[in-house]
């Protein structure tokens, strides 16, 4: 897990492939984008903008990856994260493949950040993640998750 500034994306010691996709992603100005599946780079790189309340942490489920990075950025609100290494994910549902993602119930040595407008998080393969959690009550956010296919870190 990385998190940064998306104002000086370039301070948070990303690999390139990372830096250049959070950098698509700014440059097709996500905070104006409509809400739904934002197309940068075919299926290597995507963006989903979201928008949505935060809700309390018992009624969130974690979710991993296998195949894509994930890059969360904050435009509008606050959330809190949980989040964990990988290992960590506990009372897991089965795969789904074609979606590449999976839901569990715990995270062991949960750890959690707060991202506020302006700041991202990257949570690699294997690495649970429990997004959109309240931070004190309930509020409005709006995201972007870009997902990166995580064979643009091998070339």
């Amino acid at each position: 897990m990385i998190i940064g500034d998306s104002r000086n994306p370039e301070c948070a010691g990303l690999p390139p492939a990372l830096l250049a996709a959070i950098t698509l992603a700014l440059q097709a100005e996500p905070a104006r984008c409509e809400p739904g599946c934002h197309v940068l780079q075919g299926d290597d790189i995507f963006m989903n903008v979201m928008q949505f309340m935060t809700q309390p942490a018992s009624v969130k489920r974690a979710e991993l990856h296998a195949d894509y990075i994930d890059v969360q950025i904050l435009l509008a609100g606050e959330e809190r994260i949980d989040f964990g290494l990988s290992d960590s994910a506990r009372q897991c549902d089965e795969w789904h493949r074609e979606d590449d993602y999976q839901l569990c119930d715990d995270i062991a040595d949960r750890q959690s950040i707060t991202l506020r407008p302006g700041m991202f998080a990257v949570f690699f393969p294997g690495e649970p993640h429990k997004p959109g959690v309240q931070v004190n009550s309930p509020v409005e956010i709006k995201k972007a998750v870009v997902k990166v296919q995580r064979k643009l870190l091998e070339r």
